[in-house]
């Protein structure tokens, strides 16, 4: 499975980033799936909802279906977070993962940055490349954040994925 991530530190674009790749990566015939890093504690679930009141009267797993998709949720209930690979062995085989945070791991990724937010960049050995909107000087190339195509053309590149026709 190819896998590609976007980080940054918070408010550097990186979900407008993903969006963006998503659409232009997709739009370019390869299937494409996400893997989103939440830092705290979420729910897509909300009171009252059917779902929501199996989960309070303690179901495990509640998988909500409809003929347009489905949505497994999974209480950890203590239990470990999983990692990232773990996640990535649920989803169904695609052309390309592009995963948003988890900036510790060791895939290849591209690095979000807004100067207003004052952050230093990661940098890391896995940061192949920047996507800022100011200039930097860096070893490594440095698109502009909204460059969505060359970004694409970049990632594509760096994965070995040939072009494809649409």
């Amino acid at each position: 499975m190819n896998i590609y991530g976007v980080v940054g530190w918070k408010n550097a674009g990186k979900t407008g980033l993903m969006e963006r790749l998503v659409s232009e990566i997709s739009s370019r015939g390869f299937s494409v799936s996400t893997v989103k890093h939440a830092h705290h504690s979420f729910d897509v679930d909300h009171p009252g909802k059917d779902s929501y009141r199996h989960r309070a009267a303690g179901a495990r797993e509640v998988l909500l279906a409809s003929r347009n998709r489905f949505a497994l949720m999974h209480e950890l209930e203590g239990e470990e977070e999983p990692s990232l690979s773990a996640l990535l062995g649920m989803l169904a085989p695609v052309d390309l993962v592009l995963v948003e945070g988890y900036k510790r791991d060791k895939h290849p990724k591209i690095e979000a940055h807004r100067a207003e937010t004052g952050n230093p960049l990661i940098a890391d050995e896995t940061v192949r490349a920047f996507a800022a909107d100011s200039a930097l000087e860096r070893d490594r190339p440095v698109f502009d954040l909204d460059a969505t195509a060359q970004i694409a053309d970049f990632i594509l590149r760096d994965l070995g994925l040939p072009e494809r026709k649409v």
